[in-house]
């Protein structure tokens, strides 16, 4: 059969393409236009003229702009950034990491380019266009208004670092449980013929499908009495474990690990047995097999449900809201205590702010990992 047979009728790909940039344009908008706000005073942020939401004579009559050059000059750190991380990170890592350490390295690798990017963009651009702008004439004069001192707001004066600190100790420790625990779970699953494995996925899908809320009103009596019961141990000095980000991880866990378990057996059972024999007959035992030879061809799963488990625990609202008091408080359910308790327009920017932080994240992750979830989804995470 001739490829031309097989292509597509031109009225079906103008429509698919029609709708695929129609639903970019509805999931993209919010997002640019809530960041177009948090960057401009109150009176442009509000305003009812689209154009001087996003130019800020306002707020560049407060003296708050950026120029054409620092325009190109921000963009072209931003998109020298991402081109390190999506093309030349993994081949770096690969070649200085050690055999069966990748994950160290991509730690490390994440860390400094983080690191590195926050000191560039946010340190030594400002100072170097401080110095270009008066040089340059036209292109150096403010030309769009342009505010972060509601970032400042929210991070400093509001607190917001301990948030994201919470949200940090939260999604790491769910991550990295899950994935412990569900690794060593799939696999044994995976390799095990017998019913019984087949009759604990069900129990571990139908625990899946129980409502969150039904699982926190039953954990929330024992870690409000965790003192009591501790005290026999640790005397009168016991802690309460309600409050306490320990006890989020604990439930998210066990809300995630039944999703994780089936979502890694899959993986698993798409790697080929001969590859344990094959280690086995090598002198391995089976952990030995496992470390050495079965995680190594699995990295693209365990970072695609790693990714699955990190949303989880970074976007949960029920659980955090319930169990962490205010001082603990995740970025979400802070984020949502903002909104609820704001008045004037400029606690309500402020918000907005704090709304935007906590995306950046997310893309990062995915920019970075976008080929290992790809594959990763490719290789069978779906499949049962």
């Amino acid at each position: 059969m001739s490829s031309r047979a097989l292509r597509q009728p031109l009225s079906l790909r103008l429509t698919s393409n029609i709708f695929l940039a129609f639903w970019c344009i509805v999931a993209i908008f919010p997002i640019f236009w809530i960041t177009v706000m948090s960057f401009k005073s109150p009176v442009d942020a509000f305003d009812g003229n689209a154009l001087n939401v996003i130019f800020g004579p306002a707020t560049l009559a407060n003296g708050k702009g950026i120029s054409l050059l620092d325009i190109i000059l921000g963009i072209g750190v931003i998109w020298g950034t991402i081109a390190l991380v999506t093309k030349k990170m993994p081949g770096m890592i690969k070649a200085y990491s050690k055999e069966g350490q990748e994950w160290f390295g991509w730690v490390i690798g994440i860390l400094a380019t983080v690191v590195a990017f926050l000191i560039v963009f946010f340190v030594i651009l400002p100072a170097i266009l401080s110095i270009l702008n008066p040089l340059f004439g036209p292109l150096g004069r403010d030309i769009l208004g342009l505010t972060t001192e509601h970032y400042k707001t929210v991070w400093i004066d509001r607190g917001f670092s301990n948030n994201f600190k919470n949200s940090l100790i939260v999604t790491t420790g769910v991550v990295v449980l899950s994935l412990s625990v569900g690794t060593l779970a799939g696999y044994g699953l995976a390799r095990s013929g017998s019913t019984l494995a087949f009759w604990l996925l069900i129990v571990a899908l139908i625990f899946r499908a129980l409502p969150p809320s039904a699982l926190v009103a039953s954990y929330l009596p024992v870690f409000i009495s965790s003192s009591e019961w501790l005290a026999p141990i640790l005397g009168e000095n016991a802690p309460t474990l309600y409050g306490k980000p320990f006890a989020v991880i604990a439930v998210l866990v066990a809300i995630n690990q039944p999703f994780t378990i089936w979502m890694l057996r899959s993986f698993f059972q798409n790697i080929p047995a001969e590859l344990d024999e094959a280690a086995r007959v090598d002198g391995c035992n089976h952990f030995q097999a496992f470390r050495r030879v079965i995680m190594p061809v699995m990295w693209p799963g365990v970072i695609t449900t790693g990714l699955f488990s990190f949303l989880l625990a970074y976007n949960d609202i029920l659980v955090t809201s319930l169990l962490l008091d205010a001082q603990n408080q995740t970025m979400v359910p802070a984020i949502v205590g903002m909104f609820n308790r704001e008045t004037t327009t400029t606690d309500q920017v402020v918000a907005v702010a704090a709304a935007v932080s906590i995306t950046a994240p997310l893309i990062f992750l995915v920019l970075i990992f976008q080929r290992q979830i790809v594959s990763g989804l490719t290789a069978g995470a779906v499949k049962g």
